[in-house]
């Protein structure tokens, strides 16, 4: 058993050191990862090549639909709001509200970075915050590390839910079931992270003092209304139900704080909002019309949906192309109405939906090895050898430690999704094999795998938007401080109410 562990156990091991200590760029650490995983198939696990060779293109299929696909069309949202102006009549709307740094933040880093990563992700939250703290008068390394804290929770619905669906698509777990448990076991540290927020923006505990209700209701404001539209729609709007919730809260309570200053931007009337936000408010339309509280809908766009098998061996996993269901069509179709209610040509968006499609190419690679790695090592055992030695050496408190291996994930990867994809099916064959909830341990990687602050991927982000190169140690000897304090509430609090409820 120890020997196929360690076996399987290498491709991880090659990422760790190829990310993590020799800094290889991630596309090619993947590939080369993918190369040595199909090589261990096929020699150490006795996988026949063409079987092999069949997983892998499974997992890179996979890779561009949907997660790459919807990553494109997110970021194809953000990219024509932002040529329209609309990103910048936003944050002025927001930079209006209130002078205090700390509800500053609050709206900015933990409100509006929450919206911006429910809709675009790949770092988009991080970066525009960061820049928006610094324009507040913030240090721009306190303003990096606040981002980077505060794009923890709503990563795991972060580009319409891409992370916890591609979990439930490479589980085979209900989305609406697993989305519902990932917002519950998320919610104490939704309710944690704007505490931890105001405490950084001034240097101390104290902070606290004078703005400790309305930065729990911002964390109330988010929770409970992204359990609520978890359980009723699915993965794709708790994230943006959430942030919006957070803001409209937040804001509602600023009025009754004193502010010293006025501030010196222009309020941007209804009607240049309505128009700012259009493409967003229009996904969140549609994702509404499309999901299953609107059957009528939802069955006639389901119908067209496109099944491949393409793995050659034993029980082979169906891939279901849904064309006109998929979030990445709806965020496509919003996109090109809200672009023209804000005034963007169709050539003009054209081009920008290029320039989006060139900008991720090297995470296309990154997305697509790491899949096919994946597929690999689940179809070649290689998954199952690892959780039945994990589940050998911790037994039953296994669940405890499962948050740290969504982690890991993210910290190699720099993405949940990807986290995910990596080790959901290791996290699923485990909870099998101790007889416990499998939705709750597969939840649990999509939980840990939200302490994006610690990975070095995410942290070169948020120094390249605030031209502080060269300053990834300094970051992240503080991200390590509080994502360490995040993962043992994590930790904790997951497996504790885990046993109450009979889950572990």
């Amino acid at each position: 058993m120890w020997i196929r562990f360690a076996i399987a156990l290498l491709p991880i091991v090659w990422l760790i050191i190829s990310l993590g200590v020799m800094r290889m760029p991630a596309a090619r650490a993947c590939v080369i990862g993918l190369i040595l995983t199909m090589v261990l198939a096929v020699f150490s696990f006795k996988l026949p090549v063409l079987d092999t060779a069949s997983g892998a293109l499974e997992g890179i299929i996979m890779g561009i639909w949907p997660i790459m696909f919807v990553i494109v069309m997110a970021l194809f949202a953000y990219n024509v709001t932002t040529e329209s102006g609309g990103m910048k009549t936003i944050q002025d709307m927001l930079a209006t509200i209130s002078t205090d740094k700390r509800i500053i933040v609050l709206i900015i880093a933990w409100g509006f970075g929450g919206f911006l990563e429910s809709i675009a992700g790949f770092g988009t939250a991080v970066a525009i915050a960061a820049g928006i703290l610094i324009a507040f008068g913030l240090d721009p390394i306190r303003a990096s590390v606040i981002s980077l804290i505060a794009n923890t929770t709503a990563t795991a619905f972060g580009a319409i839910g891409l992370p916890v669906l591609t979990l439930a698509e490479v589980t085979g777990l209900h989305q609406e079931k697993l989305s519902f448990i990932v917002t519950l076991q998320l919610s104490i540290l939704v309710i944690l992270v704007p505490f931890i927020l105001v405490i950084l923006t001034e240097g101390s505990i104290k902070a606290i003092k004078g703005v400790g209700f309305i930065t729990l209701m911002s964390g109330l404001g988010m929770a409970i209304p992204q359990v609520i539209a978890a359980k009723f729609v699915g993965a794709e709007l708790p994230a943006i139900v959430g942030s919006l919730c957070s803001i409209a809260i937040t804001v509602l309570l600023t009025r009754w704080h004193d502010d010293e200053e006025e501030p010196d931007v222009l309020r941007p009337n209804a009607k240049e909002m309505l128009k700012a936000c259009s493409p967003f408010i229009l996904v969140f339309i549609f994702v509404i019309f499309a999901s299953s509280l609107v059957p009528a809908v939802n069955d006639v766009l389901n119908k067209v949906t496109t099944n491949l098998v393409v793995y050659t061996g034993k029980n082979p996993n169906t891939l279901s192309i849904s064309w006109l269901s998929s979030p990445g069509t709806l965020i496509f179709v919003a996109t090109l109405i809200g672009g023209t209610i804000q005034g963007v040509s169709l050539k003009k968006m054209m081009q920008i939906l290029g320039q989006s499609i060139k900008s991720v190419w090297k995470t296309t690679i990154t997305v697509c090895a790491i899949v096919g790695l994946a597929k690999v090592m689940v179809y070649a055992g290689m998954t199952n050898a690892l959780a039945v030695a994990l589940v050998g050496l911790l037994g039953p408190v296994y669940p405890l430690f499962a948050p740290l291996i969504g982690a890991l994930g993210t910290f190699l990867t720099g993405s949940a999704t990807s986290a995910n994809v990596l080790f959901g099916n290791l996290q699923y064959t485990a909870a099998t094999d101790l007889g416990v909830s499998k939705y709750w341990v597969v939840a649990s990687n999509m939980t840990g795998a939200t302490a994006g602050m610690l990975s070095p991927q995410n942290i070169a982000v948020a120094t390249g938007s605030i031209n502080r190169e060269g300053d990834e140690g300094e970051i992240l000897k503080e991200t390590v401080k509080w994502g360490g304090l995040y993962l043992i509430v994590c930790c904790v609090f997951l497996y504790i109410v885990g046993l109450v409820a009979g889950m572990i």
